[in-house]
């Protein structure tokens, strides 16, 4: 789930199908369940992604107003309700059980003939304990996530991530027909324990998680150039060279209301609303979601996406079921 982090500015016409938390979690455990090289990698972030196609050079398309954002709970293990959805990106997890139960390309491919971009979610900057990924974390792992005690903060810069968890997973994404990766806890740059990696400063952690998502971006787009890229929260990496070019958007979680119907009125909800906007201008999808259950806050939110041009969803902390759209 949102963590202070930034909040996403949609924007922007989008090629809608290109290619032809709420960090979601599981309350509890889910109910079921040519390589680019990694050697000389050093974790410096590039001072640009030469392969990511700016969006605001392309023809104008639909603004793309409406998202919607399941992570866990798909009834029967399939995904109807997504494709009733009034919108036109439809977040999902990699797996129909957060483990080993990958969604099928033509589960997919189904998904996206109702008109909706998919993308798949998975972490970048942490692990959970009910990961197939998790026994060969090993001494990858750093901290526990307080907010989550199932769930630890790794050495993402390690080569050994990146050929253990990242690339696989997002060779898993483009072989099930995703039309791109949202990917969470960037944050991890902010929450891991620097007592624990001597020599590292947050500014150097940052510059690190921006060469990773470069990097997943470049590795990404060598295989399919539509291949959108969405990090989730944030958005203060813009700062750094090489980020705004590698991504196609930015997912916002909490930017007008924190789990649950809180306001969110600290001084980061103002800094985050910022860098969206930033983002927003330069051509990047903002996929905003606030969790709220009263009608009143539900529409609060509804119009301030209108007003800040983001793409908006109103949803429950779990992210385990549709909420209804904005009109």
């Amino acid at each position: 789930m949102g963590r202070g982090t930034t909040v996403p500015v949609l924007s922007l016409a989008v090629a809608l199908i290109a290619a032809g938390c709420a960090h979601a979690r599981q309350s509890a455990a889910p109910a079921s369940s040519s390589r680019a090289p990694s050697e000389g990698w050093s974790g410096a972030a590039p001072s640009s992604t030469a392969a990511t196609p700016d969006l605001r050079s392309q023809p104008s398309r639909p603004a793309i107003t409406r998202w919607v954002y399941q992570l866990q709970g798909y009834p029967n293990g399939r995904l109807d309700a997504l494709a009733r959805a009034r919108a036109q990106v439809a977040v999902i997890d990699l797996a129909r059980d957060a483990k080993s139960d990958f969604f099928r390309a033509d589960e997919t491919n189904a998904l996206r003939r109702t008109g909706k971009v998919v993308l798949a979610y998975f972490e970048i900057g942490s692990i959970e304990t009910f990961r197939p990924e998790y026994t060969q974390a090993g001494d990858l792992i750093v901290n526990r996530w307080s907010d989550w005690p199932d769930e630890y903060f790794v050495r993402y810069w390690d080569p050994r991530w990146w050929d253990r968890v990242v690339r696989p997973r997002v060779d898993q994404a483009i072989r099930a027909g995703f039309d791109g990766v949202y990917l969470d806890t960037p944050l991890a740059y902010e929450e891991l324990d620097l007592s624990l990696v001597p020599g590292e400063s947050r500014d150097s952690l940052a510059r690190k998680m921006v060469a990773l998502i470069a990097r997943i971006s470049s590795y990404a787009k060598r295989q399919r150039a539509a291949v959108w890229v969405v990090p989730q929260n944030s958005p203060e990496l813009r700062k750094y060279p090489g980020y705004t070019e590698a991504i196609d958007g930015i997912g916002m979680e909490e930017l007008f209301f924190q789990a649950t119907d809180k306001p969110c009125e600290q001084d980061f909800c103002a800094e985050n609303l910022d860098n969206a906007r930033a983002l927003r201008d330069a051509g990047k999808v903002v996929l905003a979601v606030d969790y709220a259950s009263r009608p009143e806050n539900v529409r609060a939110a509804c119009r301030r996406y209108g007003v800040e041009r983001f793409a908006g969803y109103v949803g429950v902390r779990d992210l385990d079921r549709v909420s209804a759209s904005c009109p």
